[in-house]
């Protein structure tokens, strides 16, 4: 681990300023710490934050929900209003990381993380993400656990959140304060995708920190959860997952919401099994048919073509349980 300075700060202002002068935001510290001691990240500044008063839940005006970026993953899946309102949200928390983990680790920080590429981690690996211009090992290397939409030549490594996952297919925004006032960006457009600037991850310009995440409010009745497929049940990433939001009235879904992850180099939202799903009525056949789609646009990798046929899988198995319950 390198040298650097500490500093803990009590108010947004005085985190904006630090954030100005290059200083990085830390609160959990759960990614950012691992990096900083495998020196993939060597940041000269840290700016704690887990003081801010970000760390409320609460129903908006319209009926949709705001999570502060300070709330621990712990916190947003136990909430009531999480749990009634969006258990999409709450299951795929509770599917992520360990207990230890989700106690300390914060929404904004989740959203905030960085790969799990092991080419990434190993700083003696050719990685564009870390070095840009140093080249990609994964395209050629062993690459199982490799994204296989969204790449690009410089870049096959996937988004590793899963609670992400959920905020893309809700539609959720990223609320912002930077040094120019407050603004909203679209989840779907708040993480990048890597075309040929993959070390450059989120929307975000100098200093400007995430105040909360919101998600807008949706038709009633609304059934929503989320599946993750991985090697192991407990603390391992997702080989394929997927988030959906089903309003079913009078027999015919009205409004479909589906997003995929552990398959995109960002939380994967899916428009055109979406559009499959809209104006049908529910049927074994219609969530097949509607999952055939969830790969459209898959570039697999030498070790990952199996992604394809488990993608589709997944989600028409999260739309089974998710058409299919009362």
């Amino acid at each position: 681990m390198h040298p650097f300075s500490f500093s803990k700060v009590s108010s947004t202002r005085e985190a904006l300023n630090a954030g100005r002068r290059g200083g990085r935001y830390i609160a959990g510290g759960t990614t950012l710490v691992d990096l900083m001691r495998e020196t993939v990240e060597r940041p000269e500044t840290l700016v704690d934050i887990s003081g801010l008063p970000l760390r409320e839940v609460t129903v908006t005006e319209r009926g949709g929900l705001r999570i502060g970026a300070l709330v621990t993953m712990a916190e947003a899946a136990a909430h009531r209003k999480v749990r009634t309102l969006y258990p999409v949200v709450s299951r795929a928390l509770e599917l992520s990381a360990s207990a230890q983990l989700r106690n300390m680790a914060t929404i904004g920080g989740n959203i905030m993380q960085r790969t799990r590429c092991t080419y990434f981690r190993d700083v003696t690996a050719a990685c564009n993400k870390r070095e840009p211009g140093s080249g990609c090992a994964a395209r050629e290397g062993f690459n199982r656990s490799h994204a296989i939409l969204g790449t690009s030549d410089a870049c096959v490594a996937t988004h590793p959140s899963d609670v992400a996952v959920a905020f893309a297919a809700l539609e959720a925004r990223v609320r912002l304060l930077g040094p120019d006032g407050e603004h909203t960006v679209p989840f779907v457009d708040f993480l990048l995708k890597p075309g040929n600037t993959p070390n450059r991850e989120q929307a975000l310009s100098k200093g400007e920190l995430i105040t909360s995440v919101e998600i807008p409010a949706l038709p009633r009745p609304l059934k929503s959860g989320y599946l993750k497929v991985r090697d192991r049940q407990s603390y391992e990433f997702a080989l394929t997952s997927a988030a959906a939001a089903l309003h079913v009235r009078g027999g015919v879904i009205r409004e479909a919401k589906v997003a995929a992850g552990g398959v995109g180099t960002v939380p994967w939202k899916l428009p055109a099994v979406e559009e499959a799903l809209v104006g049908e009525r529910p049927s074994d056949r219609l969530w097949a048919e509607a999952a055939g789609h969830a790969a459209d646009g898959a570039r697999p990798l030498q070790h990952n073509h199996f992604k394809v046929e488990l993608l589709q899988r997944t989600v028409e198995r999260q739309l089974r349980i998710v058409g299919d319950s009362k």
